[in-house]
């Protein structure tokens, strides 16, 4: 049987909300281990000058401990 564990993790990118999520996995796998999966709760952005000027992201990250 697996014991699995789910953190939050906040990200931003100034591309791309799918590029905020891989940005969260990237940097929580320097330190977090065999990482399962990965849920986005929620997604925002800042706007300047009436663009968007960063996109932003609250992940949900699964990983299997040992």
């Amino acid at each position: 049987m697996a014991v699995l564990k789910v953190i939050e993790v906040l990200a931003n990118s100034e591309r791309s909300w799918e590029d905020a999520t891989a940005n969260a996995v990237k940097h929580a796998s320097k330190s977090v281990k065999n990482i399962r999966s990965v849920y986005v709760n929620e997604q925002s952005a800042t706007i300047k000058n009436g663009e968007i000027d960063d996109f932003r992201v609250n992940v949900k990250i699964t990983f299997e401990v040992n």
